[in-house]
């Protein structure tokens, strides 16, 4: 049982949930986080508990009582659980190398995503669904198969815990060749900072909805992606090509957030047109933003 003095909440903050070495801690500590969260405003009321429970009957094993429920009503009730698995979640990472990047005071855009998968495969699995997970860059790197155990969501996490940013970024062929390979529709997750052809991958997210796939992208961005508030003279270093230029950030600044802002809200507006959930995630904020987009979001399918 945790003790009852842990702010489980501290744990949904990145430079906090960082220090921790282990992938699989982590994970936990922002589900539990996320779950406090839910009790207090603005969540208040909202469950993310997909058990339901009948009257104990004679014959009922004793060990699916619920003595949680018993110690609340003095009376016997039964834990029952779907035997078939819920959900069939597919969750897509960009590991590409300007996913490495991290500004002064934030962690990698890459070791967000790594902890937001991890965690949402966690809740994913402690909620009895099924959960697979690509890793892809220029090419797909890993493809795992949705499977609802834990024993599986221990492999997931190794393959999460060994993750590099290595190669250039073709999400929108990778995204195409992963949309080919899902058999049974689902819902499919989307974790990139999508620094390619626009186009290319708005048409590629498409691809898994003409196939009757829900899908939810998480778009993560540091904060000086946003903004560009470098301030002094500055080596700007692609990430992927090597290739550098020296400015002073203050002057293009201005053309520089007029032409993000551009960028993401054409991303935005195509996925709302297509039926797309889209989130926008800066590194510097809590993970539960993104646990109750998916949350609510799973809600829905039900």
């Amino acid at each position: 049982m945790p003790e009852q003095n842990v702010d489980y909440r501290k744990y949904l903050t990145p430079s906090v949930i960082s220090k921790l070495n282990s992938l699989e801690l982590r994970a936990r500590l922002v589900v539990e986080g996320f779950m406090v969260g839910l009790h207090r405003s603005p969540y208040h009321g909202f469950s993310v508990e997909f058990t339901e429970h009948r009257p104990y009957m004679q014959g009922d094993a004793p060990k699916d009582i619920d003595w949680n429920v018993y110690g609340k009503t003095e009376k016997f009730f039964i834990k029952q659980y779907e035997e078939e698995t819920n959900l069939r979640s597919y969750i897509l990472l960009d590991t590409s190398r300007s996913m490495q990047y991290a500004s002064e005071g934030n962690i990698s855009k890459l070791e967000y995503a790594s902890t937001l998968v991890a965690a949402l495969g966690y809740l994913m699995t402690k909620q009895q669904d099924a959960v697979g997970l690509t890793l892809y860059s220029e090419k797909i790197n890993k493809y795992l198969p949705p499977k609802a155990s834990k024993a599986y969501l221990q492999e997931l996490l190794k393959q999460l815990s060994d993750v590099t940013a290595s190669d250039k970024t073709n999400t929108a062929s990778c995204l195409n060749s992963i949309a080919e390979k899902i058999k049974r529709r689902g819902l499919v997750i989307i974790v990139s900072d999508f620094f390619d052809d626009i186009n290319s991958i708005l048409s590629a997210l498409k691809h898994f909805r003409y196939q009757n796939n829900e899908v939810i992208v998480f778009q993560i961005l540091d904060p000086l992606e946003r903004n560009f508030a470098f301030g002094s003279d500055a080596v700007f270093r692609d990430l992927e090509t090597a290739d550098e230029m020296t400015t002073q950030p203050y002057q293009i600044q201005k053309a520089y957030v007029e032409a993000m802002n551009v960028f993401l809200n054409k991303i935005k507006t195509e996925c709302l047109n297509s039926n797309i959930e889209y989130n926008l995630i800066e590194t510097s904020v809590p993970f539960d933003k993104a646990l109750f987009s998916y949350v609510q979001k799973r809600s829905r399918l039900y």
